[in-house]
């Protein structure tokens, strides 16, 4: 079955443990484990180099990211987006966090994330 063929559950039991890794791994400015689910493609755009600068700054000025709570879930033909609020340690406020998740020879991958 399609990943956009899943439930919102089912979608969510396989977003879940991979945005839980993805932030601690941002957390941690830690590169391998931030990207151990991204695409080749994302690989490519985040960089120890570059996931080092955006962590800083956003862990000086956000702090760290906390709770998030479930938004929507949007389907397309090739991927699903997850969309959450998300909330940060030292700002108040909600932000929006989402990834993009396509499918790669039998694995989950991330394609698209961003914290805004």
């Amino acid at each position: 079955m399609k990943l956009a063929q899943l439930s919102d559950a089912e979608i969510l039991a396989i977003a879940n443990p991979i945005m839980d890794n993805l932030m601690a791994g941002s957390t941690a400015i830690d590169h391998a484990q931030h990207t151990r689910d991204f695409s080749e493609r994302m690989k490519a755009i985040v960089t120890p180099e570059h996931l080092h600068y955006v962590c800083q700054h956003y862990q000086a000025v956000w702090g760290y990211f906390t709770g998030r709570e479930l938004v929507a879930v949007f389907r397309r033909p090739a991927s699903v987006a997850i969309v959450w609020k998300q909330f940060c340690s030292q700002q108040a406020g909600e932000f929006v966090a989402e990834i993009v998740l396509i499918e790669h020879d039998g694995r989950y991958l991330v394609d698209h994330a961003m914290v805004f």
